[in-house]
């Protein structure tokens, strides 16, 4: 029995030293497939296997998203997303609510509503007083998701014990990948959120961006006046920091709906069901 144990271990080891010899670079793809499939595929792959449904569809992505979140989490901070997802689902009901009370005609009750049904042209309406509101919200919920969990100067999501849960070995890629994903993923919820604000109110997607830009322009022109040449190296590179940021988050934004769109409107079907024929 020992003899063969240790011609299994033998053989074993030859296999495996025979495989590093002819691909080097095995482990590091072993390691990249580990980070893809059970990262992005389970936060990213699963929403696309539920119904298009508004609750359901949110929810998935909700529950898959957390979940990541939450292998990435360390400490308090794990309770944001789910603190977050809870303010945007009583936004949206509130915007509801606004619809309802102002009398809006053709308007459609939540758990009716199908991200994938086509849209009709002729019901899209105009911008209206209250799309400013709707859009200064969105900002305000981007910026938190970004300052939720730290600030600027030392944020808690950079902490590099957080990818301890799927990389024990440094790897800056990997861990860079990693903790940058983490910080995405509270900004993949407020953009689904405002996807769906988009779908229930009846306005296309440019509009709202429309006015997030002017926002934001507002916005950058304020920092940029607030940027300092003087004082300590910390005030000058935050001064520098809030205005880079405010510039660049409206291509950030538009870069990450195409994403939030396929999120919310798009569904894979792994299989078929197949036609009987009765005869």
């Amino acid at each position: 029995i020992l003899c063969v144990e240790n011609g299994a271990t033998k053989l074993s080891w030859f296999l495996s030293s025979l495989c590093l010899a002819v691909f080097p670079l095995l482990p590091v793809v072993v390691h990249i497939f580990y980070f893809l499939f059970h990262v992005l595929g389970s936060s990213i792959l699963i929403p696309l296997l539920s119904s298009t449904r508004l609750f359901h569809r949110l929810l998935s992505v909700l529950l898959s998203l957390t979940a990541t979140y939450l292998l990435l989490s360390t400490g308090s901070e794990a309770l944001f997303p789910p603190a977050l997802s809870w303010l945007m689902f009583v936004w949206i009901n509130i915007e509801q609510e606004a619809l309802l009370a102002q009398g809006v005609s053709g308007r459609q009750e939540l758990s009716t509503i199908d991200f994938a049904a086509t849209v009709d042209i002729t019901k899209i309406r105009q911008l209206k007083l209250d799309d400013i509101r709707r859009s200064y919200f969105f900002v305000f919920f981007i910026i938190t998701a970004f300052f939720g969990t730290g600030n600027i100067a030392s944020i808690n999501s950079f902490d590099p014990a957080s990818v301890y849960c799927f990389l024990t070995v440094f790897n800056p890629f990997i861990m860079g990948g990693l903790m940058m994903w983490k910080v995405i993923i509270p900004f993949i919820i407020v953009m689904c959120t405002f996807e769906t604000i988009q779908v229930t109110t009846q306005l296309s997607s440019r509009s709202l961006f429309l006015i997030v830009l002017v926002i934001s322009d507002i916005m950058a022109l304020h920092f940029f006046f607030l940027v300092q040449d003087y004082g300590s190296w910390l005030d000058i590179g935050t001064s520098i920091s809030h205005y880079v940021i405010v510039m660049s988050m409206t291509i950030f934004l538009m870069v990450l709906s195409v994403v939030t769109h396929i999120l919310t409107s798009q569904r894979l079907v792994l299989w078929r069901k197949s036609k009987m024929h009765y005869t």
